[in-house]
């Protein structure tokens, strides 16, 4: 969670990006501009990005396959500080995959064909279409105003139900597997680790799905949303492999030099975020956390935490510096910067003690083209010179007060003890050893649901027990 409210709809419009005819024409001048202005603007919003060997492996793999597209020293690779499982691709070559898709990829052949098919976006998007579909064109997604005039409030309405679902056709899906493939290939790579990582990706979601209710909330931007995984399609991968005529394992997988690369790598949420445990969220550095009822989730990003409740019920929790006029100040600085140009009712403030924190709460009535929505906001003094707030928003009658007083009512500030519990994970590359099993090596991971964790993590089923002298992926508290 960073200190700002605002959530701009670029990055949004960036994962629209349509496929065209997949020739390997050169990224043009206007497409190159385009991805460098957003470019900054995009990592803002990911969490930014993640440097170190990982981040150097991952653009040496890339480099190899845009060679292989014809697109040598045209491309960006970044690696990104987020824990979503997502690689996504621009106009002007910038292709982003996120150190979240890294954790459960399992050789460097499976990431090499992650960004064939990234590249494989971009060729194919190589057309005057594309410029019909610029990313600036595209901001119109978020643009139809749910509020007159408050554009904001808009963003908070639809970021907490729709953000970052916008779904590639199965033709271009289709169409970047086959251009992916043959970059694959040509890379040197062993094209059936497209079809194995797809079924990784695949049993990363169904994971998800079984813990998300224990341990974890609704992530943004899912891979499998914006590139649909189905059965069909990793069937279709596994043909395409065959029919290129390169027998299984025939070209390099490249495993032990990719565990060596990730080992150490960050996993889950970063503490300079905050973590975001099921319906609870706590911060170490801010040494700030909340929890949230029954019925709702919770999204870590960048900007603020994205909050979906029952009936429509939607917000943000955000924070900022506390002006001299004190949290009245800081609410109204909040409020007016939010509905500025609203048509709006802001009913009485009432000045509360939560949990020992002064916090102010203040209802509003705001109209819109819709109808009518209910603004409820909570701001609360976390310090001498940092403030917090909940927005959230719902149809009138919608959201029964008890929900809301008790998401409010939630707030409090962290124990140095309790901050300290909060304790950042990571990868870490084990070599079995001639007693470990399943159990004994999940037992070291620091998950719950530890043997789930780690069949997906590690690519494999019950039924494949660990063998002496392999190495598995596991993840580990990071040291104090």
């Amino acid at each position: 969670m960073r200190k700002s409210l605002l959530i701009a709809c670029s990055a949004i419009a960036l994962l629209t990006s349509a496929c065209g005819s997949g020739s390997d024409a050169p990224v043009s001048e206007a497409e190159r501009e385009l991805g460098a202005a957003q470019h900054p603007k995009l990592l803002a919003e990911f969490g930014g990005a993640y440097d170190g060997d990982e981040a150097d492996y991952l653009k040496g793999v890339a480099e190899k396959v845009a060679a292989s597209a014809g697109l040598a020293g045209q491309c960006t690779f970044t690696l990104v500080n987020s824990h979503v499982v997502n690689a996504f691709a621009v106009p002007g070559c910038y292709i982003y995959v996120t150190r979240g898709l890294m954790s459960i990829v399992n050789s460097e052949a499976e990431l090499a064909s992650v960004l064939a098919h990234e590249v494989g976006h971009i060729a194919a998007d190589h057309s005057e279409r594309q410029q019909r579909r610029s990313l600036l064109r595209s901001l119109g997604v978020l643009a139809v105003s749910l509020v007159t005039g408050s554009q904001q409030l808009s963003r908070i309405a639809t970021a907490a139900a729709g953000y970052f679902t916008l779904r590639y056709s199965r033709a271009h899906e289709y169409e970047a597997d086959d251009l992916g493939l043959r970059y694959l290939r040509g890379a040197g790579y062993d094209p059936y680790a497209a079809a194995d990582m797809l079924a990784a990706l695949a049993r990363n979601q169904q994971f998800l799905t079984h813990t998300q209710s224990r341990d974890q909330a609704r992530s943004i931007p899912e891979w499998g949303l914006t590139h649909p995984l189905t059965e069909n399609r990793i069937t279709r991968a596994r043909q395409a492999a065959k029919d290129t005529g390169v027998g299984p394992d025939e070209l390099p997988e490249n495993e032990a030099p990719y565990l060596r690369a990730v080992d150490g790598l960050l996993y889950g949420d970063d503490p300079e975020q905050g973590f975001v445990i099921g319906r609870r969220f706590a911060h170490p550095v801010m040494r700030i956390g909340f929890e949230a009822p029954q019925g709702f989730t919770l999204t870590n990003s960048p900007q603020a935490i994205l909050i979906e409740g029952p009936d429509g019920m939607r917000g943000e929790f955000s924070g900022g510096p506390l002006p001299r006029g004190g949290l009245d100040a800081y609410a109204d600085r909040v409020l007016s910067t939010l509905l500025r140009g609203a048509r709006v009712e802001i009913g009485r403030a009432e000045r509360r003690t939560i949990n020992g924190v002064d916090a102010v709460l203040v209802p509003a009535l705001v109209e819109t083209e819709q109808g009518p929505v209910q603004l409820s906001m909570a701001a609360y003094r976390g310090g001498p010179d940092q403030a917090y707030h909940f927005l959230m928003i719902s149809k009138p009658g919608a959201a029964p007060p008890a929900l809301l007083d008790a998401l409010f009512g939630s707030f409090r500030l962290l124990s140095a003890e309790e901050a300290a519990r909060l304790r950042p994970r990571r990868i870490e590359v084990a070599r079995v050893g001639p007693s470990d099993s399943l159990q004994t090596l999940a037992a070291r991971m620091s998950a719950d649901d530890p043997v789930a964790h780690f069949l997906m993590l590690n690519g494999r089923t019950a039924g494949e027990p660990p063998r002496p002298g392999e190495t598995v992926k596991l993840v580990v508290n990071a040291p104090r």
